[in-house]
């Protein structure tokens, strides 16, 4: 917890205040017994009316004075947490960005969804009460047990003789407490991954007829869910009823053994009605306990799943070098014996690889599905590390370049194609923030998608859905690679991003990604897109199985004549099709 609530020393002042104002509001309510009772034995028990309305007149005044500290209390309570919650949401959101993809995969995405959301809401919303309620009713208890013994010391003892038992009561119970709640986030962190996996594949969903399937598996994790919240709620209401039963035979001794004192004149009736005041306020002091001590569990365990993300230190993305990139071999790529392995796992995806590709060079990228070929493709703008070799990009290893500088000058074009909410300029923009409208339009005419656009009612404002699901397959991808071209990147990565778009699509935009100065690594099926390639790069379960131009590979390579063959073939029903 120490971690996260370091984020409050900025609003030092905002807290000292309203503590300060807290404990105004405090001392008013602690004094006010002793007045009552000083108007009882003073006033009312000596027929004294000048002593019934001067102090009367003083508990009035106090109570204003109470109402103004405690309203403004809530003023900067409410700064000082919000303000909180929004730099730790802040800090971890930045946290989630440095990590590397493969800190990602430790991480579910719903895990950290909870930890920015209800997590961070949960700690901010203690530190509100805190300021406001939850340590003034702890320094209520203290305060009135103290001005208890100040009143009457015997009677006082009566009042406080359950309180070992309740000490150690209560601290089992917030160590049980917080241990349960944070298997409640643990099981919310479930709920909330089954119903995103079931909203982004709504669509599968329906087409396979899986909704009640889908209903079944959110009720069982939703089931486990409620039981251990119940089980953890249920827990926590033990607190009161006991806290209660205690402090109510502390209250009947006192005012047994009271009345009695009262009796033999070792006491006055204003103290005895103060003391139960006391009483009466520790009561209700109590009563806030187990909803405190509930709070506190939750958040406690909400700090402590933060503080996972926050204290990452491994496996953040780390910049090396400030260098430019610069010269005429800029987007020059070599891999020089290079072998990957994902975290926590045993075997190899690549091994061994190594090929060069000169700057404005055109490089296929093929092999069957799990032959490495999209993780090759990840390795160049780091998004993970190699376990051994080097790739060299315009002569310096990579691990070299200024992550930032590096990503600059690459246009990824990934698998699945992603958009943003927001306008057809805005997702071009995406690419690059200061392009102008003729720069994103050029790219869009590049791309094969500028004609398709104009088609729209609302031309380039026409706004995307949620991962552009009003737009077809293969516009999304000609808005990806428009996207990517709109960098004017030294290196453009497309990685099977082709997939969805008719030959005579595909044959033209080859065409403009022709005149495009930049070095090309295309991962692809086709052989018809690899043909247009410089060199072929074939790959077989992470090892390379053949290098070179489609001419070479089709006289040394039998796997990929293979490939060829069967391309053929399947061509051959279609143009039997055509000719009927």
């Amino acid at each position: 917890m120490k971690t996260v609530f370091s984020y409050v020393k900025p609003y030092k002042w905002p807290i000292a205040i309203a503590l300060i104002l807290m404990l105004i509001e405090l001392s008013v309510e602690l004094v006010q017994p002793l007045i009552i009772a000083k108007i009882i034995d003073d006033g009312i028990m000596q027929g004294d009316e000048t002593v019934i309305w001067k102090w009367g007149g003083v508990m009035m005044l106090m109570a204003f004075v109470a109402f103004f500290a405690g309203a403004t209390n809530s003023f900067f309570a409410s700064h000082a947490s919000q303000s909180f919650g929004f730099d730790v949401r802040s800090a971890l959101f930045k946290q989630v960005q440095q990590f590397t993809v493969a800190t990602f995969t430790k991480f579910p995405t719903a895990g950290l969804i909870t930890r920015l959301t209800s997590d961070v809401t949960m700690v901010q919303n203690v530190l509100f009460m805190s300021l406001r309620i939850m340590l003034r009713a702890p320094l209520l208890v203290i305060g009135s047990v103290i001005m208890a013994f100040i009143v009457n010391a015997y009677l006082a003892m009566l009042l406080v003789i359950g309180a070992p038992f309740l000490i150690v009561f209560l601290y089992f119970m917030v160590k049980k407490g917080v241990s349960y709640f944070a298997l409640v986030q643990v099981r919310l962190d479930r709920v909330n991954r089954v119903l995103q996996e079931n909203l982004q594949a709504v669509r599968l969903v329906k087409a396979y007829l899986r909704g009640k399937f889908e209903s079944s598996r959110f009720e069982r994790v939703s089931n486990l869910l409620k039981t251990d919240t119940v089980k953890a709620l249920r827990i926590m209401e033990i607190i009161l009823p006991l806290l209660l039963l205690v402090m109510n035979v502390s209250v009947l001794a006192v005012l047994w053994f009271g009345a009695r004192e009262i009796q033999s004149n070792n006491a006055q009736i204003g103290e005895l009605v103060a003391i139960i005041n006391y009483a009466m306020r520790m009561t209700g002091a109590f009563t806030m306990f187990a909803f405190i001590i509930m709070a506190f569990a939750r958040a406690k365990a909400s700090a402590e799943r933060m503080e996972e993300v926050l204290l990452v230190n491994e496996g953040l993305e780390r910049d090396e070098d400030t260098g430019k990139m610069h010269g005429t071999t800029v987007g020059e790529i070599s891999f020089q014996n290079v072998t990957f392995t994902y975290p926590n796992t045993a075997e190899a995806v690549l091994k061994n690889i190594s090929f060069n590709v000169k700057f404005g060079e055109k490089l296929a990228i093929m092999g069957a599905t799990g032959s490495g070929k999209s993780t090759l493709l990840q390795l160049i703008p780091r998004f993970f590390e190699v376990s051994e070799g080097s790739i060299i990009v315009d002569g310096k290893d990579v691990n070299k370049w200024h992550l930032d500088q590096l990503r600059q000058a690459i246009g990824l074009v990934p698998q699945q194609s992603l958009l943003f909410t927001g306008s057809i300029y805005q997702n071009l923009a995406w690419g690059k923030t200061e392009a102008s409208k003729e720069e994103l339009q050029q790219a869009a005419k590049q791309a094969q998608i500028h004609t398709s656009i104009e088609q729209f009612a609302k031309g380039y404002d026409t706004r995307v859905g949620q991962k552009g699901v009003n737009l077809s397959g293969g516009q999304k991808q000609r808005l990806s690679i428009a996207r990517a071209l709109v960098r004017k990147p030294e290196i453009l990565l497309l990685d099977d991003s082709t997939s969805a778009l008719d030959v005579k699509t595909e044959a033209a935009l080859c065409g403009a990604l022709e005149k495009q100065q930049a070095t090309m690594l295309v991962v692809t099926q086709k052989v018809v897109t690899a043909k247009g390639a410089d060199r072929i790069l074939l790959l077989d379960n992470g090892h390379i199985s053949a290098y070179g131009s489609h001419e070479e590979l089709l006289e040394t390579s039998d796997l990929y004549r293979q490939i060829v063959e069967s391309q053929q073939q399947q061509e051959v029903p279609a143009h039997a099709t055509d000719s009927i």
